[in-house]
């Protein structure tokens, strides 16, 4: 971790820098992986020791200001303040990369709806359920593609402009179009 020091008020103490590095050795391994920087600015206003610590990590931007009567207890508030974040945002991160639905959840299915399932699916034939259409717009296989990605469509009709026949596009299940004409 790469360390700035700026003293507002006061010279900034070997001892003071060395207390922050220490500080930040304890909980080196929150930021394992990402380089981080930190800018520590320490000063004194009326008697009052303030520490504020930025740091640039992942991408993101931790700060922590603290005050207290003593420089290296408001240095350690501080840093304590950071780990917390630091530890949020990492947490965030692995949880995100992480995000699936647990087997226990997927697997288990009440009776009560196993058994509706089942009851709707012995009833009858299927019906058949009209939909609203709408006039088949001319436009070329390239267009139709664009507004199935875009409406979320399942399907799209139009009026092919280039054989002037009404055609067909859906999405295959490999990622693909189908283009259906007659």
């Amino acid at each position: 971790m790469n360390f700035e020091f700026t003293g507002r008020h006061m010279d900034v103490t070997p001892a003071l820098k060395a207390h922050v590095e220490d500080q930040f050795a304890r909980i080196e391994n929150v930021f394992d992986g990402k380089p981080a920087t930190a800018h520590v600015v320490i000063e004194v206003e009326r008697g009052r020791h303030n520490a504020e610590v930025v740091i640039n990590w992942r991408n993101e931007t931790l700060t922590a200001v603290s005050s207290h009567d003593d420089m290296y207890q408001s240095l350690s508030q501080s840093i304590a303040k950071i780990e917390k974040q630091a530890r949020k945002l990492k947490d965030k991160v692995i949880d995100k990369s992480h995000r699936a639905t647990k087997t226990g959840v997927a697997a288990a299915m009440p009776e009560e709806i196993e058994l509706a399932v089942t009851e709707e699916v012995e009833s009858g034939p299927p019906e058949i359920i009209e939909v609203n259409s709408s006039d088949a717009k001319p436009m070329t296989p390239d267009e139709a593609a664009l507004d199935l990605d875009e409406g979320g469509k399942q399907f799209v009709i139009f009026n092919n402009s280039e054989s002037g026949k009404v055609a067909v596009m859906f999405k295959r299940s490999d990622g693909n179009y189908g283009l259906v004409t007659p």
